[in-house]
């Protein structure tokens, strides 16, 4: 029997997203392109609505849900962005990048394993009401705790990819 993995937004207990997040790297619930993906691949280029009036900071979330893990794989987790920006670029590096799941920092592209079928990326945005900073959340986990309670809007998009 499969069992979903819980992503950030449902362990947070979000209700239904409030943020529109879409990327023109890859259109909802479609292939990611190789562009992207590990080991050498750059993060796509994301948009987002306009945050809620009180968002000190946008932090950003990708994690895979299909991955053979007990948790979801984490691909970024991206925080410290201005709540004035209503997008990133392809490439981009935000103000604090923290740790993916394969060891190191910023982005890490898709690289399901090889015949295993498509796997979901699901490219989390929150809206906060405060900076972030004097927690430091350094992975999933503690950005997870620094948000609870703080999410003023989230949203998200999908993307696939398999090897």
């Amino acid at each position: 029997m499969h069992r979903e993995k819980t992503i950030a937004a449902q362990h947070l207990g979000l209700g239904a997203p409030t943020l529109t997040v879409e990327s023109p790297s890859f259109n909802y619930g479609r292939p990611i392109g190789r562009t992207y993906a590990a080991p050498r691949g750059r993060s796509p280029a994301l948009r987002w609505s306009t945050p809620p009036e009180g968002t000190r900071e946008i932090a950003i979330l990708v994690e895979d849900p299909d991955a053979p893990s007990a948790k979801p794989f984490v691909h970024w987790v991206a925080r410290g962005i201005s709540p004035e920006r209503a997008n990133l670029g392809e490439g981009a590096h935000p103000p604090v990048e923290g740790e993916n799941d394969a060891g190191g920092q910023g982005w890490f592209g898709p690289a399901p394993p090889p015949g295993h079928g498509p796997h979901r990326y699901h490219f989390e945005v929150f809206a906060v009401d405060e900076p972030l900073e004097a927690r430091a959340p350094r992975d999933r986990d503690e950005l997870i705790e620094a948000l609870r309670g703080h999410v003023l809007a989230w949203g998200e998009t999908i993307g696939t990819y398999q090897r």
